[in-house]
């Protein structure tokens, strides 16, 4: 536990010093390939989720989310990619091959759906290749094209938002 703290303390000292340069990417292409990455510790509506993402018309094969945990248990199996505080290194890197994987696909948006920063979802949200990021105020602005001031909590909330200024933006 205590090594975690400090884990997270220099990831997210080594994120925040790489934020300082980052350059967004601009896109206009429509939304096709949805990224999700949340923290299960705070979020449990995982499937609310997708089926609101797919009630506005993006297909669920066209849905990747990958959840972060406090603590995996070792017998546990998940149906769904997990990684966790053992997967990252002292130097802001991830092991694990599913984090490796969801990091390097071209997502169209990518939803950062946590408000609380913890270093391996600042590091996701950095090191994906997504064109367009969306996430909470509540985290650094430098991570995300457009931010919505709510809580995790009000997923509805958050979703309602999130399309209603995608549709502005000609997304969908």
């Amino acid at each position: 536990m205590f090594l975690n703290k400090i884990k997270d303390f220099w990831t997210k000292k080594i994120v925040k010093k790489r934020l300082s340069n980052v350059k967004l990417i601009n896109s206009d292409s429509l939304i096709k390939k949805v990224g999700v990455v949340f923290d299960e510790s705070y979020f449990y509506e995982r499937k609310e989720l997708i089926k609101k993402l797919t009630q506005q018309g993006i297909h669920e094969n066209e849905i990747e989310i990958l959840v972060f945990k406090n603590k995996i248990k070792k017998n546990e199996k998940y149906d769904y990619p997990v990684f966790s505080y053992k997967d990252l290194s002292w130097i802001a890197q991830v092991d694990g091959q599913e984090f490796k994987n969801f990091t390097a696909t071209n997502f169209d948006l990518l939803i950062s759906y946590y408000d609380v920063e913890k270093a391996p979802l600042l590091l996701t949200t950095y090191l994906s290749k997504a064109s367009f990021k969306v996430g909470f105020a509540s985290i650094d602005k430098r991570l995300h094209h457009f931010m919505i001031d709510t809580n995790a909590e009000n997923y509805e909330v958050f979703m309602e938002e999130l399309f209603k200024y995608l549709k502005i933006l000609n997304k969908l």
